[in-house]
Order: structure tokens, then C-alpha cells, then sequence
């Protein structure tokens, strides 16, 4: 198989918004280290939004900790599925990529949404469990604190299986590491 790391959302209001921001990003880092010395190709989701996310802000530029390297696709989306009306199928096909690792923000919206559509897209999909995150979302109704939202997503990644594909869960330390 040949995998690609995705790295969705790691947009500057998105990550300033996040918990555990500063460790969040170095995982990522470290992960984009590993793929790019390991020929594993990345690519990059940012979302935007008109209200929020607005197209050539500095809310939604990228974390200055993280810069694309010349040739690393950068996916625009609209939704949280990373793969819904994106070129992103076809990036990753025209890069002969079959299965994904996955991190990134917001993990209980863009991250949940993205792990579920790649795997019913038929992409075995490893969520890195220490390189997601999300920011507290009770004040809009959900009931679990951000660790929880982790947490749980984490748990069920690991679990979650269709018929030709399934999901995984790794940590930092694990990804790509030989």
C-alpha cells in the first residue's frame, strides 16, 4: 500500500482555539519530518468558511510551525469531510495512494468527519491519537470536554471496520517509524 499523511485544519484561529495547541503541532511536525525523509507523500487540507475561515486571512493561514513544502498539495474544503466536493480523491489517486494517516483539528468535526468519509471511500485510515485535537465545544451543546472528544475518537478509530477497509489508531512515536 502506499500511504500519504494527511494534515487537516492546522489553521491558526482553528489551533489557537485548540487545546494542548504547542504539543499538537510539534507531533504534526514530527510526523511531516518522518514522511517527507520516508518519500511518504503529504498533503494538506485548510477549510474555509465565509463568516469564519475567510479565504486569505491570517486566521486562515497555516500555522507558521508548519510550511508546505514546494509540490505538497494543499486541499481547499467547505465541509468537514475533507473529501466532499475537494479534489482530494483525485490527489490522492494521482499520487497512487491507498491508505491515509491521519492529524489535525478539530477532532469531534473536520477529523472525525474526514476519518469516517476516507474509510467509506474505501482508504484504510490510521488516526495519530497524539496529533489531533479539538477546542471545548459545550458551549454549542456537546456534552464531552475536549480530552473526552480525543478520547473517544481515538478509542473508536481503533474499532471501526466496513467490509474492504478498516480503521487504526498509532501515536507520534509510532508513525512511519520503520
Amino acid at each position: 500500500m502506499t500511504t500519504a499523511l494527511l494534515v487537516v485544519d492546522v489553521q491558526n484561529d482553528v489551533m489557537n482555539a485548540s487545546i494542548r495547541r504547542d504539543e499538537t503541532v510539534a507531533n504534526i511536525a514530527t510526523l511531516v519530518e518522518r514522511a517527507r525523509s520516508t518519500a511518504v507523500p503529504v498533503v494538506w487540507v485548510r477549510h474555509h468558511a465565509e463568516e469564519e475561515l475567510v479565504l486569505g486571512t491570517d486566521g486562515w493561514q497555516i500555522v507558521p510551525e508548519l510550511v508546505p513544502a514546494d509540490g505538497e498539495p494543499i486541499v481547499e474544503k467547505t465541509f468537514g469531510d475533507s473529501f466532499a466536493e475537494t479534489e482530494l480523491g483525485e490527489v490522492l489517486s494521482g499520487k497512487g495512494v491507498d491508505s491515509l494517516v491521519l492529524c489535525g483539528a478539530q477532532t469531534d468535526a473536520c477529523i472525525r468527519s474526514t476519518f469516517y468519509g476516507a474509510l467509506y471511500r474505501g482508504f484504510p485510515v490510521t488516526l495519530v491519537a497524539d496529533a489531533h485535537t479539538t477546542e471545548d465545544m459545550r458551549p454549542w451543546g456537546m456534552e464531552f470536554s475536549p480530552e473526552q472528544s480525543i478520547a473517544v475518537l481515538n478509542a473508536q478509530a481503533g474499532y471501526t471496520r466496513l467490509p474492504d477497509v478498516q480503521g487504526g489508531v498509532t501515536t507520534t512515536a509510532e508513525a512511519f517509524a520503520g
